[in-house]
């Protein structure tokens, strides 16, 4: 026997529709790139997002076709993630911090049908344009006739103006109904390992990591939040931001490209922002400016941080100094991506050093996805705090295949995905990230965790940021080395920075050497890029030997 309810479709055009209706004078306020900004209500968002399926559709994209976007977050960008999608056609969002070769290949292989770009990527899209496969059958730059830039393009590929279509349009299109399991979105991983590796969100598995967002576990905004996601659309859809944000009636601030602490902080003011989200290395920028400036915040409260572990001193210095909450979130492309976060709580007669300990942990499952550790055999490792395993999930918005693969080849025969961190959960549930797999160090048989070495090095006054690394040991095969940023200033003595470690781990965990760096390279999705320091100082500790 079935129930009695109503069957409607979970279709992404439905969370336009619901801000229109029931939220329409909340608006999107975008940074344009010449730094002014530019207010849209709801209303006039669902409407153009009409309008612009008339577009696709005078361009011929049809249900299924791939239509890639190289944008920074703004209200033209919003437009596209719910026209697109809301037709029945697939957005791809492109990294445009990949290399022109790696855009070339997704594109290629996504077989993308159009392209639409804001105008600071009109150089890469000349370079990898060539070589994007043949399928882009034009370049739509988001701007007025006034700003287009001469970009030359292969033949075959026209160059159009996104305001001049958009005024040629119709808004007489009316949101179909299909099928919700129907592709939504298509995001491509880094590509830290080899090629990148393209994720297919459906519309089902979109909603529910929307409404997934909303509880009051994890993210939980409301209609009169001013959300700003600092992480940007081309990252796993802005975590998803875009969508929750909209489904919750919350108005969004749209940051553009300028990301620096200055600029995030003077828009977080002067749009009241409640709410943001972004990976350590923004969050570490804008503390920065604030201590430099005297600069508060005087609305925001609370800061989700994901991407890659957080320092607990970050934590700590936010809280202690500015009355801010850092929320720890785990996730991946491959979960679209929220898979934990770390709610906040208190606990009576915590201690300063367990409390933040606990808030440095990556958190629980949320309601819709699940976690477990296992041994390299596969055997399921206890919930005690303790044992430290292989980490995998399994869930309604995590990935069963790549892009182009067989379904459910992604997955074990119990169907878990297998993520590629180590991690250990405790009695609470409550997840932490120890490792990746690939970056563990294993000394002479034991292991050795460069998160936890890192999160103390960057405890040091003078240490803007910090990597560590397995690098080639003569006798214990592998060993840990530390390399170090100072910051703006400040000069670091490898002794000195040595001497922040005393009394944390045992000596055999000490860093053999420390290197001190200008900077430190970074993926195009903001993490750490430990291939490149391993492709570099893979060989260090020998080399200093035989000197």
């Amino acid at each position: 026997m079935f129930g009695l309810m109503q069957d409607h479709p979970l279709l992404i055009s439905t969370i336009v529709c619901h801000a229109a209706r029931h939220h329409g004078g909340n608006e999107i306020v975008s940074r344009s790139l010449d730094g002014s900004l530019h207010r849209q209500d709801y209303v006039t968002l669902e409407r153009r997002a009409r309008r612009l399926v008339r577009v696709l559709q005078a361009l011929g994209v049809e249900p299924g076709d791939r239509v890639a976007t190289l944008a920074w977050n703004g209200f033209r960008h919003v437009e596209l993630y719910y026209a697109i999608s809301g037709m029945g056609a697939v957005c791809h969002t492109v990294n445009p911090r990949l290399s022109n070769d790696d855009i070339a290949y997704i594109m290629a292989d996504a077989r993308d049908v159009l392209l639409f770009a804001d105008l600071t990527f009109a150089a890469a899209i000349a370079a990898a344009a060539p070589n994007c496969g043949g399928s882009v059958r034009a370049v739509v730059f988001l701007c007025d006739r006034a700003e287009m830039p001469e970009t030359k393009l292969p033949p075959g590929m026209a160059l159009l103006c996104y305001e001049d279509l958009m005024a040629a349009a119709d808004e007489d299109f009316a949101w179909p109904q299909f099928d919700e399991r129907t592709a939504a979105s298509l995001c491509y991983t880094s590509g830290t390992t080899g090629r990148p590796k393209g994720v297919l969100y459906s519309h089902r598995s979109t909603l529910l990591h929307a409404y997934a967002l909303n509880s009051a576990n994890v993210m939980g905004l409301r209609s009169h939040d001013r959300v700003m996601p600092v992480v940007p659309m081309f990252h796993v859809n802005a975590w998803g931001l875009a969508y929750g944000a909209l489904m919750a009636g919350a108005s969004l601030v749209m940051p553009g490209r300028h990301l620096d602490g200055a600029s995030v902080a003077g828009l977080m003011n002067a749009e009241r922002v409640t709410f943001s989200a972004g990976v350590p290395t923004v969050w570490l920028g804008l503390l920065h400016h604030l201590r430099a400036s005297g600069e508060r915040l005087h609305t925001i409260r609370r800061l989700a941080i994901g991407g890659s572990a957080c320092p607990p001193a970050l934590i700590d210095a936010f809280d202690r100094e500015y009355g801010l909450t850092l929320e720890h979130a785990w996730g991946m492309t491959e979960s679209s991506p929220l898979g934990t976060y770390n709610t906040p709580f208190t606990v009576e007669g915590e201690s300063d050093a367990a409390a933040l300990a606990r808030k440095a942990r990556q958190g629980q499952a949320i309601f819709g996805l699940d976690i477990r550790i296992v041994d390299d055999n596969g055997v399921p490792q206890p919930h005690d705090g303790i044992a430290s395993g292989n980490l995998q999930m399994r869930g309604q918005w995590v990935a069963a295949a790549y892009y182009g693969n067989p379904p459910g080849s992604a997955l074990d025969a119990e169907g878990w995905f297998t993520t590629g961190d180590v991690a250990t959960i405790d009695a609470d549930s409550s997840m932490e990230i120890t490792d990746r797999s690939k970056d563990v160090i294993k000394s002479g048989g034991e292991w050795i965790s460069s998160i936890a070495l890192e999160n103390i090095a960057v405890s040091h006054p003078d240490v803007a940021e910090a990597a560590v690394i397995a690098a080639t040991h003569p006798k214990w095969d592998e060993r840990p080395l530390l390399l170090v940023v100072p910051k703006a200033g400040r000069t670091l003595e490898p002794a000195d920075v040595l001497r922040v470690y005393d009394g944390k781990v045992a000596k055999w965990w000490l860093p053999d050497a420390v290197v001190v760096v200008e900077e430190l390279p970074h993926t195009a999705t903001g993490k750490l890029s430990k291939l490149t320091l391993r492709q570099k100082y893979r060989g260090y500790l020998v080399d200093q030997t035989q000197m």
